[in-house]
Order: structure tokens, then C-alpha cells, then sequence
């Protein structure tokens, strides 16, 4: 995995990104535009217009981690999303910086346990 740290959620900002933007400015988007606070353990993922280079945002409880990474050849998916914010799964992300065609992924059913709270 890309950080030790446990990931609560995946955010994807769907507008493009100017890369040359901190984490000051990030933290900004994540407060203004995705109207989430960027203190709470989620992982916040940005893409600029090109789409070959994207920059992700993670608070680790002791401070900012950022990781970018620029592609020599090809582009990232970016998937469609409402509200300038795409929830994504880790799984996702993993298909995104692997240049995997989102659409193109199908899973097979598996069983999952649901589990019910009895009042």
C-alpha cells in the first residue's frame, strides 16, 4: 500500500488540479470545494488537465503526507462524479494509478456477511 496509515475514505476532485499547488492549497479544495475537512484520516486525490499527473493528500495524525507522481506516457481515468467529488474504493485508486479502463473491470459475485443490529 502507498501509506501505512489506515484510510478511512477514498475522495477523488473532479475538477483539474494545478499541480504546482501545497498542501496548503489542497487542504483548501478539500475545505471550500469538497466541503470535508482534511483532518479526518481520508485520502484526497487530485488530477490536473492533461491527466498525467495526480497528487494525493493524506493526514497520518502527525501531519501531511502527500504523494505525486507524474506519467511519462498515457493518462489517468478519471471517473465521473457529482459535486466535484467521486467517493472511490482503494481497489479503484489501485486500477487508477495502474492505468486500468474502470468501465472495462468486472467482478465476479462474492458472498459478504451482512451483519443486522438487534434493538
Amino acid at each position: 500500500m502507498l501509506f501505512h496509515y489506515q484510510v478511512h475514505q477514498y475522495f477523488l476532485y473532479s475538477q483539474f488540479t494545478d499541480m504546482r499547488k501545497g498542501i496548503d492549497s489542497l487542504c483548501g479544495i478539500v475545505k471550500n470545494e469538497l466541503n470535508k475537512s482534511p483532518l479526518l484520516g481520508d485520502l484526497f486525490i487530485f488530477i490536473n488537465r492533461r491527466r498525467n499527473q495526480i497528487k494525493m493528500l493524506h493526514w497520518q495524525g502527525d501531519g501531511f503526507a502527500v504523494f505525486y507522481k507524474r506519467l511519462e506516457k498515457g493518462t489517468y481515468e478519471v471517473p465521473t462524479a457529482k459535486n466535484n467529488c467521486a467517493e472511490i474504493t482503494a481497489e479503484q485508486l489501485l486500477f487508477i494509478l495502474q492505468g486500468v479502463v474502470l468501465k472495462s473491470v468486472k467482478k465476479k459475485p462474492r458472498y459478504s456477511l451482512s451483519f443486522v443490529e438487534k434493538n
